[in-house]
């Protein structure tokens, strides 16, 4: 059995073929069991978890098991996971593979494959609400997609939001990027709107989005917590990752439905069916869209799977 460091895994990943890899894996047959969260602390203080999530297509079995600690105070790592890598014909252990840093390709990854399937494809400009370490891969995997000239980005720390945006600036000489105080504001021009924080109350919206936009909102996986308000889910088209998990874990499809306001069928389909083209995508320039991910485990086995492929040893 390999193992693969994070070192191994930026070596073997890039967008835009990553994504690339993701659409094929998601249009083609697999098996994705609901992942188990498990709160270390049921009641507690605090939201410590150890989660497991599985997948496994015709060629390999993947198990990405990773631990959940949102107030660790040492390293600046919330998250640590790992990924074990089997032959799908006959059990043998392929590998193990940081997947700490595959979530992080994954993650952008999907992302920006629902962008390219969900958003306008003139899109110009988009807003990133995130500041932390997934930041630069959300901004290298929609600029992979997407022909962007202007990138906003937001934090709750507009200091911290003014050195990620100094940061990225040279790597993409092309492409103007700047922080932004005022969320609404920067809401109402953006023709792409990503959304990954771990906020409990709606950043975003209805009446902030223009007509036309596209939103993935990917931070949060709780029931009764959202990162968008009940308006913008029941005026945009919507789609999500796996429905199994979403329809236990996203508040933002959750709390419309128990308001009243919406259905389960409201969700027009799952990221397999629009890669599959077995659902309708965008209905015209105006319509807006949404694509809510709680985390699943196929975006996992295709980085794991990719790493290991990548090999040259």
């Amino acid at each position: 059995m390999k193992l693969f460091d994070s070192s191994r895994v930026h070596q073997a990943l890039r967008f835009p073929e990553f994504i690339d890899e993701l659409e094929r894996c998601f249009a083609g047959d697999f098996t994705m069991p609901a992942r188990q969260v498990m709160p270390l602390d049921p009641g507690g203080p605090g939201h410590d978890a150890f989660a497991m999530l599985p997948a496994w297509n015709d060629q390999v079995i993947a198990l990405k098991a990773f631990t959940y600690f949102p107030k660790n105070e040492a390293p600046d790592l919330t998250v640590y996971a790992k990924i074990l890598l089997f032959d799908r014909r006959n059990g043998v252990p392929l590998a193990m593979v940081d997947g700490t840093s595959v979530t992080y390709f994954r993650t952008a990854g999907v992302s920006a494959l629902a962008a390219r399937l969900l958003s306008r494809e003139e899109s110009e400009e988009m807003l990133l609400i995130n500041t932390g370490r997934l930041a630069p891969y959300l901004a290298r995997a929609h600029v992979s997609v997407r022909p962007l000239k202007r990138m906003r980005i937001w934090g709750r720390n507009p200091d911290k939001a003014a050195r990620l945006a100094a940061e990225l600036a040279p790597e993409f000489p092309g492409l103007e990027i700047t922080s932004v105080d005022e969320i609404e504001r920067a809401c109402a021009t953006a023709d792409l709107i990503v959304c990954a924080t771990n906020s409990h109350e709606p950043l975003v919206r209805g009446g902030w989005v223009k007509p036309g936009a596209h939103v993935n909102l990917f931070g949060n996986h709780h029931a009764d917590k959202r990162e968008c308000d009940t308006d913008l889910v029941v005026n945009a088209g919507v789609w999500v990752d796996s429905m199994e998990n979403c329809m236990r874990e996203a508040g933002e499809i959750l709390v419309p439905i128990q308001e009243g306001r919406i259905t389960a069928d409201h969700v027009l389909g799952e990221l397999r069916d629009l890669c599959r083209r077995e659902s309708r995508g965008r209905q015209g320039a105006d319509e807006i869209t949404m694509f809510k991910s709680v985390g699943c485990a196929l975006g996992d086995l295709a980085g794991a799977k990719a790493v290991f492929e990548g090999a040259d040893d």
